[in-house]
């Protein structure tokens, strides 16, 4: 029996993200892979757009809002009973590469120690720009990056090899080691989940690899569109969270203090967005 690969596709309100990155996903839907996209909770009709758009596809629809980490769960609580040996957590704010879930799986299948494998993510209205290459994070200092963050798409981007995070926006793991973990801590709203299950990840011995030869292309914070300072917050509460889930007690405070430059970051990038668009 072949083994199933099942990609989650989390919605909450964006049945056009959602279905545009569907549409992308059509060609990656062929035998030993299946799709389960998961409403969260969504009040704008999103599951009967789904439904109508892509009548074939399974449809997981819960009854409130879980967040990325619940509603993530819950999904792979369904493809537990699917019983797949796979699972790829892909964001609905994305456009895939028709290829990009082979490299994914086939490094988990060669790498017994790799325990997550996650693709090169570039902008997708900046398609050469990279958004993640690989993570940096360093629990001393507060420090969570990611590798290649605005830059152009280069060579160097292209070697794959063991990085220190995986991103939610999209990541595959075996399913038995999900499952090992008890999958995502939901005691994340949003944000640094994703770290927090790095982190376990490696506390296991097991690697998180970066495969360049998987591409996807992410509508960056799709989902905050419009509010950097709320985006901002998010972030900020999700990674002191982590901090002191880690009892990372120095980053926390190193974290903190860089906090009124985030937040001035912030506010000339909103302006510098306002001021382009105004023109």
């Amino acid at each position: 029996m072949e083994a199933l690969t099942c990609i989650i596709v989390l919605n909450w309100n964006g049945a056009e993200e959602t279905i545009a990155c569907l549409e992308s996903l059509a060609p990656v839907m062929v035998k030993g892979y299946k799709l389960l996209v998961v409403d969260n909770g969504s009040t704008d009709g999103s599951p009967e757009k789904i439904r109508k758009a892509f009548p074939s596809v399974e449809l997981l629809c819960l009854p409130v809002n879980l967040g990325y980490a619940g509603g993530n769960n819950a999904g792979f609580r369904r493809v537990q009973e699917m019983q797949a040996e796979f699972v790829i957590f892909l964001n609905n704010d994305t456009i895939v590469d028709a290829g990009f879930c082979a490299p994914l799986v086939e490094t988990l299948r060669l790498q017994s120690l790799a325990g997550m494998a996650v693709p090169k993510i570039f902008y997708w209205d900046r398609p050469d720009t990279i958004w993640y290459a690989g993570g940096v994070f360093r629990l001393s200092t507060g420090l969570i990056c990611h590798v290649g963050l605005r830059q152009k798409d280069a060579p160097e981007f292209d070697r794959p090899g063991s990085t220190e995070y995986a991103t939610g926006c999209c990541f595959a793991m075996r399913c038995r080691d999900f499952e090992a973990l008890g999958g995502f801590d939901e005691t994340f709203a949003m944000y640094a989940e994703d770290v927090d299950l790095s982190l376990r990840v490696r506390a296991l011995g097991k690697s998180i690899e970066y495969v360049p030869s998987s591409k996807v292309w992410h509508k960056v914070s799709a989902s905050l569109m419009g509010h950097p300072f709320r985006k901002l917050g998010k972030k900020s509460f999700g990674a002191l969270r982590l901090f002191r889930k880690h009892r990372a007690w120095s980053g926390m405070v190193l974290y903190l203090l860089l906090l009124p430059l985030r937040l001035a970051i912030s506010l000339l990038k909103q302006q510098f967005a306002r001021r382009v668009h105004a023109e």
